[in-house]
Order: structure tokens, then C-alpha cells, then sequence
């Protein structure tokens, strides 16, 4: 599973898309490869068409499953959790949802540079929060 993720990060790096999450399931009696992508916009349906189609092509000229399964091309969602330092990174000037031990917060990310998030709220303010103090940050969709 190693060489086939770093074989589909660099397909997906050329088309300009991030790897997420990659698993190989069983689901209802059949084996599924699940590829989660991402993007510095958003992820449409055309996308995961586009993905598909390409990830396909390389899986049958070199496929290391013997098994049937399912390829299923899909985006990591809208309010993805943000687990590494690249994610979060990807995720400035987008609006996250930060739970710490003494609060929740939501707000646009502004920046993110030596462990410390900057943040801006809808009501204009601006503070910090040092990454160490996070238990929880993912991206949300404010209305």
C-alpha cells in the first residue's frame, strides 16, 4: 500500500491535487479503494471524474490487487479534519472550527507560521492560539 500512495501523491501532485486519505475496504462483501482528494479551492464532481479516470489508468497498467474491487474517487469534504502542519497550512484564509480545553472557536485562519495560528472572527477581532493548546481543528462552512 506504501508504493501504490506514493505513486497515486505524485499522480495526483501533477494534476494538482492533494491526497487526503487513501483505504482499502471491505463494504457490503466487496473490496473498495477509497481515494479522499483535495485542492486549494474546492472539490467538484468534474474533479473526482478527472481523478478517477487518470488513477484508473495507471491501475490497469500496473495493479497490485489481485481481488476485484471498486475504485471510488472522492473529496475529503468540506469540514475535514486538519491532522498535519501542510494541512493547516493549505487551509489559510478558509474558516475553521478550533476546540481547545477552554473554548470553541470558529474563524477565518490568517495565518499559520511557527506553531501559531492567527485568527480572525466575524466580529473583526484578530488573536492567536499556539497549535499545542489545539485538541481538535478542522475546516467548517460559515453562512
Amino acid at each position: 500500500m506504501d508504493k501504490l500512495r506514493q505513486r497515486i501523491e505524485t499522480l495526483l501532485t501533477e494534476l494538482k491535487y492533494y491526497l487526503y486519505d487513501m483505504e482499502y475496504v471491505k463494504e457490503h462483501g466487496e473490496q473498495v479503494l477509497r481515494i479522499l482528494i483535495d485542492n486549494d479551492t474546492e472539490i467538484t464532481l468534474d474533479d473526482c471524474v478527472i481523478v478517477s479516470h487518470k488513477i484508473g489508468e495507471m491501475l490497469d497498467q500496473d495493479d497490485p490487487f489481485t481481488d476485484p474491487y471498486n475504485l471510488e474517487v472522492t473529496s475529503a469534504g468540506a469540514e475535514r479534519e486538519l491532522r498535519t502542519a501542510d494541512e493547516i497550512a493549505r487551509a489559510i484564509n478558509k474558516w475553521v472550527y478550533i476546540e481547545t480545553f477552554e473554548q470553541k472557536l470558529t474563524a477565518k485562519l490568517l495565518a499559520y507560521k511557527n506553531g501559531e495560528l492567527t485568527l480572525h472572527f466575524k466580529n473583526k477581532k484578530t488573536t492567536t492560539i499556539n497549535e499545542m493548546d489545539i485538541n481538535h481543528i478542522r475546516l467548517t462552512v460559515v453562512l
